[in-house]
């Protein structure tokens, strides 16, 4: 009887950080898989919510293309590879920026959340209010810029931390935190909701 194959270092790999995988399947491909296991899950979820669970698919798995095809130019100080993951699927979000915007229009018009239509629960970050899934906020969403809106839903949907959004935007951390108060003022503004002293 012919011996087991042995099983994938990427099957055994959970104590291993995501520079460590990427870094080793510049020799090994097949390592890169780990990395899509890891984080598509969350990925596509966060990407489902910003052009509804049709799109989502297609968007992370161009991500994960391209990622893997330029995994030699990746950070390896970066033990963490999600902000590089979430910029590089936010630049596709961006070329499907009118698709966006008509699904948030949709919604303020029809107040039928897509997702739920499509019996995805995702978790809305408590940094936006139980107002989250009212047409209202679709509205102000749409609204925004792209910049200010990537850059609150990095951080709300995607649950990546200003550093991290950072990251994935390529900007400042102080960019981050201005585009993120203008979000939040024109937000506020738009659902009526009463300005807090502290943003953070």
């Amino acid at each position: 009887m012919a011996a087991a194959p042995p099983r994938s270092e990427a099957a055994s790999s959970t104590d291993v950080d995501d520079a460590r995988l990427i870094e080793r399947s510049r020799s090994d491909p097949e390592l890169f898989a780990a990395i899509f296991d890891r984080h598509a899950g969350r990925l596509r979820g966060y990407v489902a919510r910003r052009l509804g669970p049709d799109a989502a698919d297609d968007v992370v798995a161009d991500t994960f293309l391209i990622a893997f095809r330029r995994r030699a130019r990746y950070d390896l100080s970066r033990t963490d590879a999600a902000p590089w993951l979430y910029g590089i699927a936010t630049n596709l979000i961006g070329e499907r920026r009118r698709a966006e915007v008509r699904m948030y229009r949709a919604y303020a018009r029809s107040g039928a959340d897509p997702l739920t239509a499509e019996g995805h629960a995702q978790r809305v970050a408590d940094a936006v209010s139980a107002e989250a899934e009212s047409p209202r906020l679709a509205a102000a969403l749409a609204s925004l810029k792209k910049r200010d809106r990537d850059a609150l839903l990095l951080f709300t949907w995607g649950d990546l931390s200003y550093e991290e959004v950072a990251r994935a935007l390529d900007v400042p951390i102080g960019t981050v935190r201005s585009r993120l108060n203008r979000a939040r003022r024109k937000l506020r503004a738009a659902l009526g909701t009463p300005m807090t002293t502290s943003e953070d």
